[in-house]
């Protein structure tokens, strides 16, 4: 080995990334390795890395416990250690309470700053705090895909509602959408790359507006790029998707576009979402579901609850069992009410722990069973998907097809990124087995 080489490889910082929270979270993550990496960092494992990058999350309690207990845990290894994401935000004391000896903190609007911030830790410097208030810049970023068959464009940064139990707009700030041109070229990009998967992704996509320009018009436009791949459009808030309901139905006529709808309805009750202050009611998601049900009847369905909200009495819980019964989402994503840092919600009267727990495991089991019952349509079901996803085991693979159903196939090869041909012959509540025709 040459002097030269040698010191190449000394000088190089190695660095270790880990993720939590949302696919816009995952973006960031990626942006930020790709910027450290085109820096010449060299991304590798835990135990080799001088710099551990933790990007946070802290919607939920139970999310940020499990954040702050990693934390604890590798600021014992004595590294560099640089926390960014949602949390720094939402809960800074409580990180500087547990984790004193961490060499930065920044925010999601200042992710762009990364390399900057890695050179002054370099230089000695610690306890760096990066917020910013100003519009993030994140479409064009390289990045370094941990997943390579998917590339998630983020199309818009923060959130323009004021949800009482909601921390993460917090972090996220006011509304801001990437100009229209920039996430064409990104997704021009990510396909020229190789990837077969495209996410839309922001904290609300049914918001995004920019000149005019309205979320099926950045769906059209990337339906149009030469290729084979699929898009996956991320959560809307059902009070924004009114007003581009028939575009929106319109855009999803592309066969390139999941029949995958995430539609949010965390309540059924009326009293409960005028305290949530959602902006809209039950009968809202249902008009907007029976539409896209109408043009895509095998349509799969995600939607968001929130089980224990103060004030939820039996009445309330009842009328979001209805709603699961009758809807027939395939996916429930549910979660506790657990109290946030500065939501108004805080003040509200809690309901007892137990209560909270008691319905929300009803409600996973009434949901499991829907989720099971919808599965069974696709028994028999032949036809193409995408393996975008290594299994559990070593010789599984989980591919999609057109409405985004998991399909668990077995192959010994590396089949990921490929299409396949497969047919349905065994379901579960929440996929389906598929075997290679």
């Amino acid at each position: 080995m040459s002097k030269a080489h040698f010191m190449e490889l000394t000088l190089r910082k190695n660095f270790f990334i880990k993720s939590f929270g949302c696919s816009a979270n995952k973006s960031d993550a990626e942006a930020m390795a790709g910027l450290l990496i085109e820096a010449g960092y060299s991304l590798t494992n835990l135990q080799e890395a001088e710099y551990v990058l933790v990007n946070t999350c802290g919607v939920k309690q139970p999310t940020e416990d499990r954040v702050i207990s990693t934390l604890k845990q590798l600021s014992s290894l004595n590294k560099k250690l640089i926390i960014s994401g949602c949390l720094p935000r939402i809960n800074y004391e409580k990180i500087v309470k547990n984790v004193p000896n961490f060499s930065a903190l920044l925010d999601p609007r200042s992710i762009h700053l990364i390399v900057d911030i890695v050179r002054k830790i370099d230089e000695g410097q610690n306890n760096l705090l990066v917020f910013s208030d100003a519009p993030p810049i994140k479409p064009l970023l390289p990045k370094h895909h941990l997943n390579p068959v998917i590339g998630i464009i983020q199309i818009a940064e923060g959130c323009t509602m004021a949800c009482t139990y909601c921390c993460t707009r917090f972090a996220r700030g006011s509304i801001y959408c990437y100009p229209n041109y920039e996430i064409m070229k990104e997704a021009h990009g990510l396909i020229e790359k190789g990837c077969k998967e495209i996410w839309i992704t922001s904290q609300d996509n049914g918001i995004y507006d920019f000149e005019g320009m309205k979320l099926p018009d950045i769906l059209e436009g990337i339906c149009k790029i030469e290729g084979e791949f699929f898009i996956r459009v991320g959560m809307m808030n059902p009070i924004h998707v009114k007003g581009i309901l028939k575009g929106l139905i319109e855009a999803f006529f592309y066969e390139k576009v999941y029949k995958f709808l995430h539609l949010p309805l965390q309540s059924a009750s009326v009293k409960v979402l005028e305290l949530m202050r959602r902006g809209y009611t039950s009968k809202t998601v249902i008009d907007i579901i029976c539409k896209f049900l109408k043009n895509f009847p095998s349509l799969t369905l995600s939607t968001d609850i929130i089980v224990g909200f103060p004030t939820e009495d039996d009445a309330d819980f009842e009328a979001t069992i209805k709603f699961i019964q009758k809807i027939k989402p395939d996916i429930v994503n549910i979660s506790k009410y657990g109290a946030r840092p500065g939501t108004e919600a805080l003040k509200f009267k809690q309901l007892p722990h137990r209560l909270v727990i008691r319905r929300c495991k009803e409600l996973v089991q009434i949901a499991r069973e829907v989720s099971y019952k919808k599965n069974l349509n696709w028994l028999g079901w032949a036809g193409r998907c995408l393996i975008d996803e290594k299994g559990k085991n070593n010789d599984t693979w989980i591919g999609r097809n057109f409405a985004y159903k998991p399909i668990v196939v077995k192959s010994e090869q590396n089949i990921l990124g490929r299409f396949l041909d497969v047919d349905v012959v065994e379901t579960k509540s929440t996929y389906l087995i598929g075997k290679p025709i």
